[in-house]
């Protein structure tokens, strides 16, 4: 996938600066193959490195779906955390801003909008309805793409929630909007992440 972007951007240093966290050695060979399925995750919080990391990842899948002709569904993740001190919030910036919550929720509806209806009524807006904006605008990318696309919206620890959709949905490569392998929560996500990690190259300010 990496490799037929670099050529179509004509660049042969995307690899190297885009894998934050390479494949694992034993990935998800046992899935149900689908007709080649192939899931990318994002990580996404409307955030410009978020949109970034959505619009790579569409990107890949289109190239993908006209290469391989197999069945790509991009799925878009928002976390609301229940911890607002977590050092991890920069990559899902809303959460920070978020109070704590018991509820599990796995996946939000596709058809609750009603909030950007009449934004102007709005004087106080709730978690909820900031994470249905969030993930409606990730819709609204994807329509874009018009290719197979799903939204997830989770609570608790971004990293977990992270590992837990990427497992749900047997994910291929989890997309975040970050540029070093330096960052916190590559190291959150741990070494033995079940998918491989890529973020968004620092050549793309160039």
């Amino acid at each position: 996938m990496l490799a037929r972007l670099q050529s179509a951007v004509g660049r042969d240093d995307l690899i190297e600066q885009m894998v934050l966290v390479p494949e694992p050695k034993e990935p998800f060979s046992k899935k149900p193959q689908r007709e080649k399925a192939v899931n990318l995750i994002v990580a996404y919080d409307a955030s410009p490195n978020s949109h970034t990391a959505l619009d790579i990842a569409f990107w890949i899948a289109h190239q993908t779906r006209l290469a391989t002709n197999a069945e790509v569904t991009v799925q878009a993740v928002y976390v609301i955390e229940d911890n607002q001190s977590s050092q991890y919030s920069n990559i899902l910036t809303f959460a920070e801003q978020q109070p704590q919550l018991e509820c599990q929720v796995s996946e939000i509806s596709k058809s609750a909008t009603q909030v950007l209806t009449q934004p102007q009524l709005q004087t106080v807006v709730t978690p909820l309805q900031q994470a249905d904006i969030i993930l409606w605008q990730a819709r609204s990318l994807a329509e874009e793409w018009q290719g197979s696309f799903k939204s997830h919206l989770r609570f608790g620890r971004i990293s977990t929630e992270l590992n837990r959709v990427v497992e749900s949905e047997t994910a291929d490569i989890l997309f975040l909007g970050c540029k070093s392998v330096d960052h916190p929560m590559i190291e959150a996500l741990g070494s033995n992440f079940p998918c491989a990690v890529l973020g968004i190259p620092s050549c793309i300010d160039e």
